[in-house]
C-alpha cells in the first residue's frame, strides 16, 4: 500500500493511493496514520476498504509538489523518534574525510524537524552551511526491543519513505561535540510523500536515490551500497533503543553532499531541491530564509 497525509499543518487527514493513481480517503477507519494505526490492525483494514470499493476520492491531491491544490503532509504523524545513521555509505565518508564506521553512527534528530515533502525548508538566522541528504527512511510499525537477529527486523517495519536529512555543517560540526544542534533546526526533515508498505519494496537494499539542486544533479547513490543495511540497522538499534511504532529511522546518504564537493554551495533562500528514491516518489523544496 502507498499511505499519505493530506491537509494543512495539523490537521492532516490519512489517504492511501490506489492501483489507478487516485487517493482514497482514510478518515473513517482511522483519524491519522500513526504509530497506533501502524501497529494495530490499520493497514489490514485500509488494505480491505480499497480493494472493497468503500472509500471515497480525495480530489486535488498532486504528488509533484508544483501548486498542488491539497497540501501533502509527512505520512506518518508524531513520530516519536527519528533516529539517524551517519556515514553509512562509503562514498559520503569518503567524501567528508571520515573512515569507514566498524559501528553504526547513532544520532537522534528532534522529531519537530518532520515536515511535509513538499513544504519550505528554512535555513536557520546566521547559517553559513546548510546542506541537503537524501535518505531512505524506514518507519517502525511494532516495538521492536532486543531483537534476536537482522531478520526479525522484517517483521517490525510498516514501510518506507524519502527523508532529506537537511543539516548545517557548520552549528553540526564545528559549535558542537555533538551532530545534533546542526540536524535539529526547525525545518530540517522533510519526509514522505508516501509510506510505501514492504509488500511493495522488493529489497530495501535495491534503490537508487537521487537529488538536484537548482536542477544540477548532486547525488546519485543506491541503497545497495550502505555499509550497515537497513535490517541489520533495526536489529543493531533495538540492543540499545526500545523503537516503538511510528517511529522513524533514517538510514544514510550517498555522496554528493556540499561538504564533500568544494564545487557546490550551501543552500540559499531560492534554491529548489528534488529528491527521489526508486518507488517511493518525489520530494520538492523551495528554500526560505528562517
Amino acid at each position: 500500500m502507498r499511505l499519505l497525509r493530506v491537509g494543512p499543518p495539523g490537521a492532516e487527514r490519512p489517504a492511501v493511493r490506489d492501483a489507478d493513481g487516485r487517493f482514497r480517503d482514510l478518515s473513517s477507519l482511522t483519524p491519522d496514520i500513526c504509530g497506533a494505526f501502524l501497529a494495530g490492525d490499520g493497514v489490514a483494514r485500509a488494505r480491505a476498504a480499497l480493494a472493497a470499493g468503500d472509500l471515497p476520492e480525495v480530489l486535488g491531491v498532486q504528488l509533484t509538489g508544483e501548486e498542488s491544490p491539497v497540501r501533502v503532509g509527512a505520512p506518518v504523524a508524531r513520530p516519536g523518534k527519528v533516529v539517524c545513521i551517519g556515514l553509512n555509505y562509503r562514498d559520503h565518508a569518503a567524501e567528508t574525510g571520515a573512515p569507514v564506521p566498524d559501528r553504526p553512527v547513532v544520532f537522534l534528530k528532534d522529531p519537530a524537524t518532520v515536515i511535509g515533502p513538499y513544504d519550505r525548508v528554512l535555513v536557520p538566522r546566521r547559517s553559513r552551511k546548510t546542506d541537503w541528504e537524501v535518505e531512505l527512511a524506514v518507519v517502525i510499525g511494532r516495538k521492536a526491543r532486543y531483537l534476536d537477529s537482522p531478520a526479525a527486523a522484517d517483521d517490525v517495519i510498516a514501510g518506507y519513505a524519502i527523508s532529506n536529512d537537511v543539516s548545517e555543517r557548520e552549528f553540526q560540526l564545528e559549535f558542537s561535540g555533538q551532530w545534533d544542534l546542526g540536524k535539529s533546526c526547525e525545518t530540517f526533515n522533510p519526509l514522505g510523500p508516501l509510506l510505501v508498505t514492504p509488500d511493495e519494496v522488493a529489497d530495501p537494499q535495491g534503490l537508487g536515490l537521487r537529488l538536484w539542486v537548482n536542477g544540477t544533479p548532486r547525488q546519485h547513490g543506491h541503497t545497495g551500497n550502505m555499509v550497515f543495511d537497513v535490517r541489520y540497522l533495526i536489529w543493531y538499534l533495538s540492543q540499545y533503543l526500545v523503537l516503538e511504532p511510528g517511529d522513524v529511522i533514517n538510514t544514510g546518504t550517498p555522496a554528493g553532499v556540499a561538504l564533500g564537493r568544494p564545487d557546490a554551495p550551501y543552500l540559499r533562500a531560492g534554491d529548489v531541491l528534488e529528491l527521489e528514491i526508486d518507488g517511493l516518489g518525489r520530494q520538492r523544496q523551495i528554500v526560505g530564509q528562517a
